[in-house]
């Protein structure tokens, strides 16, 4: 069943754009070997119109014209230094090292490594020899090692990870947290006295706003800088790789060049907080990455700290999102919603829009619903329903605006939480 921030899909990767163009979005920490499967923006000062000075016998608009251009120029000296913000927030950038014991697939029981004609008859060797395997990146949220990273970079459960910080050293990481619907984690390691990194409101952020992102380039170049500008709020993308693939909606899209390895790595605002965390890249197209909003970063944190692990709430639902197209395709009362979809299981066979026993199915919705609002905030382009949900904790009661058989009618919900 898909969860409101989630959808595992068992077909390629992909998302089809308004004008109809089918992309490759790919999750962008580095898998390797037999395991493969931002200086920030410069501020140009705008150029006296006039080119005179107070001291001038002009007339008085141009004197005024002279003064608000200068002050201008003064608020662009006092804009943070972007050489000093990037070293400052290196510091609390990591690289997050994979490694996997390589004895487990080089026995000749692994699927990887079989020989149909049993020629390899020698005994699997049980010593653990751990080889890495992959990179991504991550940082510190507080002082005492707490790093907040992709889930995907961490999700092997054979794996064992290494952290290496700006300065070169390297620590054993523990994995503490897993978001059940987002594609964030928490690890720790033992270190005090960390330089770490603000989570800003990135509901305030605005697109052309500078950025920049700093990560484990290419899993070779760890503390790669490269900057940019917001590009879109608010996209849905489905993003896949290393077999897995995922849907996250609500994403930040920036050109600031997004690579493999930069997964878990910090977006941030030019003054060095963060807004984003890195998670995947367009594969065809050049400069669109995309990050997870800070907002859901800093909520999985609290949730961390309230509760040991990353707790979401959760109203269990399959649906589409409404738009224009969908409503004249299929003859609906509204252009705007969460549209409950009956769905297929493995077989084939069709399965409800509701999951059973969840919170939607005890508060009574049905396929073919369609949510339009949550507490009166209205399902659109700007709020999709699973980052109203994702406002909520599980416990909390919402009421949802439904359009069921073209009547409009009000649902309360009490939230669950999503396993």
């Amino acid at each position: 069943m898909q969860e409101e921030t989630k959808e595992i899909l068992e077909s390629k990767s992909i998302k089809k754009l308004g004008n109809g163009l089918i992309i490759s979005i790919v999750l962008i920490s580095i898998l390797a070997g037999a395991f493969s499967g931002f200086a920030g923006g410069v501020y140009a000062t705008k150029s006296k119109l006039f080119g005179l000075n107070s001291q001038t016998n002009t007339p008085a608009v141009l004197n005024a014209e002279t003064k608000a251009d200068q002050q201008k120029q003064d608020s662009v000296q006092s804009s943070p230094n972007t050489v000093d913000v990037i070293k400052k927030a290196s510091a609390a950038v990591v690289s997050v090292i994979i490694s996997e014991d390589i004895n487990k697939y080089n026995s000749f029981s692994s699927p990887f490594f079989f020989d149909p004609f049993f020629q390899n008859q020698q005994q699997p060797n049980t010593t653990p020899q751990y080889k890495e395997t992959g990179a991504g990146s991550g940082f510190f949220v507080s002082s005492d090692g707490l790093i907040m990273t992709n889930k995907h970079v961490v999700a092997s459960t054979s794996a064992k990870f290494t952290v290496v910080t700006a300065s070169g050293k390297r620590y054993d990481a523990t994995v503490l947290a897993l978001d059940p619907l987002s594609d964030l984690a928490i690890i720790k390691v033992n270190i005090t006295g960390a330089t770490y990194l603000k989570l800003a409101d990135s509901s305030k952020i605005q697109i052309g706003q500078k950025v920049i992102a700093i990560g484990n380039s290419l899993g070779e170049y760890s503390n790669t800088v490269t900057t940019g500008i917001i590009s879109g709020i608010g996209r849905t993308i489905t993003a896949g790789g290393a077999g897995t693939s995922e849907t996250l909606e609500g994403v930040i899209q920036t050109d600031a060049a997004i690579n493999p390895g930069n997964s878990g790595g910090p977006l941030l605002n030019e003054y060095g907080e963060v807004i984003g965390v890195n998670t995947a890249m367009a594969q065809q197209g050049q400069s669109v990455g995309f990050a997870i909003p800070s907002n859901d970063a800093s909520k999985a944190l609290q949730s961390y700290k309230k509760y040991g692990r990353i707790v979401r709430a959760y109203l269990g639902i399959r649906y589409v999102l409404i738009n224009a197209q969908i409503q004249q395709q299929n003859n609906l009362s509204v252009d705007h919603g969460a549209w409950i979809i009956t769905g297929l299981d493995d077989f084939g066979s069709p399965v409800s829009g509701v999951a059973p026993g969840s919170a939607a199915d005890k508060a009574g919705l049905k396929d073919g619903d369609i949510i339009t609002a949550v507490n009166s905030v209205k399902i659109d382009d700007s709020h999709s329903l699973a980052g109203l949900i994702r406002q909520y904790n599980p416990g909390d009661t919402v009421t949802l605006d439904v359009v069921r058989d073209k009547q409009n009618i009000k649902i309360k919900v009490v939230l669950s939480e999503s396993k």
